[in-house]
């Protein structure tokens, strides 16, 4: 039922937030939350959908909660705090399980995959499938993930002064790679990851850096039905029909970057991505301003992925040999991101030499296990070399 499953989407981590919170159960939280919209499921059709679905699914979730504490003969301190649940939850109990969720104690998979099954409310199944292991596999590190918490003791809360920005930065990074991972092929993670930032934006209004990753998130995934052809098969930016791409949500993307300051790197990524998906063509696309913000990402991030972007860029921006001296700050992962080649390959085409962009095409191509990708990047070689 369509209900229910909006329901879910929207109500879930509610839920589960405010019974971690008065139970103290991650288990039982869940597990009635599940047992809430099973009921949703069976009464709804017949009784109709009711005026508050999220009220309704937590007075459930709760009473359940109730009567399994009470067939435990949990302390009347419990109960009288579970009963109590009638009010709508707090923002702060969802803030709270996203942080202890992200907490760094936990290892980067386990936090990306306890926040898809207990704010977003994903399946085990879902979650075991975009990480490419089984259900049961991914059932035991999720378990483990709830026992580490519960006996290092992690404190279920919202940290505090300078502790709240070192973990918003951990928190955010979860949530990139939630993304990251949807863009490259599971497009439902991408759309969690990008309602999960919505949210923690309205509860951290002022963050500026949760801003920027929404807008940044929002123009990536404009692209997504301009990526790939027909064959499923890559689509190079300059190449895609940008009639595909989704301008209300690049339109809301820029709307946030203008009321947002620039005090991180997501702000610096998120104009980077702008500048591409303002363009209405390849030609108008803005390389100086884009050579310009890698100059400050490279600045305040100097890794060997942003030295390679920021080579291409000013390659386009002030030409390829410009671009080709950048590269060499990106050497140093040539052998484990077939990008780099490619990327060395594009700009001495860019210069002139054909025969050579072709070969380092088709040594790109050999060092890339994903598909799409070879076949792309030998499209390119053979272009160069009919």
């Amino acid at each position: 039922m369509d209900a229910v499953a909006v329901a879910h989407r929207e109500h879930w981590g509610r839920i589960v937030a405010t019974l971690i919170r008065v139970t103290g159960d991650w288990t039982l939280a869940e597990d009635c939350a599940q047992d809430a919209l099973a009921t949703a499921l069976e009464r709804w059709p017949r009784d109709g959908v009711p005026g508050n679905p999220g009220g309704w699914l937590m007075t459930v979730a709760r009473n359940r909660a109730l009567d399994v504490l009470r067939r435990a003969a949990v302390e009347d301190r419990k109960l009288r705090e579970v009963a109590m649940t009638e009010a709508p939850p707090a923002p702060d109990d969802r803030l709270r399980l996203i942080f202890t969720c992200c907490h760094p104690a936990l290892a980067l998979e386990a936090r990306v995959a306890l926040t898809l099954r207990t704010v977003a409310g994903l399946s085990t199944s879902d979650i075991a499938r975009a990480f490419l292991v089984t259900e049961s596999t991914m059932t035991r590190r999720l378990t483990r993930a709830k026992s580490k918490i519960a006996a290092a003791r992690i404190p279920y809360r919202v940290p505090e002064g300078d502790a709240l920005g070192e973990r918003l930065t951990g928190v955010l990074a979860v949530l990139y790679l939630l993304f990251n991972r949807g863009y490259d092929g599971e497009p439902v993670l991408a759309d969690e990851a990008i309602r999960l930032t919505r949210m923690l934006g309205t509860l951290m209004p002022a963050e500026s850096e949760v801003s920027s990753l929404l807008a940044l998130f929002l123009l990536q995934h404009s692209r997504r039905h301009a990526r790939r052809d027909a064959s499923g098969d890559l689509v190079p930016l300059d190449k895609q029909d940008r009639d595909c791409w989704d301008r209300p949500a690049i339109a809301e993307a820029v709307q946030i970057l203008h009321r947002t300051p620039i005090e991180g790197p997501y702000a610096l990524q998120a104009r980077i991505a702008a500048c591409h998906a303002t363009a209405r063509t390849p030609s108008d696309t803005d390389w100086p301003s884009i050579a310009l913000w890698y100059d400050e990402l490279a600045r305040i991030q100097p890794t060997p992925v942003i030295a390679l972007n920021r080579a291409v860029a000013h390659g386009y921006a002030h030409g390829p040999a410009q671009g080709l001296k950048l590269l060499e700050q990106a050497q140093e992962i040539r052998n484990d991101y077939p990008m780099v080649i490619a990327a060395e390959a594009d700009l001495t085409a860019r210069a002139g030499d054909n025969q050579r962009a072709a070969t380092l095409f088709r040594e790109a191509a050999a060092a890339t296990t994903d598909g799409p990708e070879r076949r792309a990047l030998l499209t390119r070689a053979a272009e160069l070399q009919p």
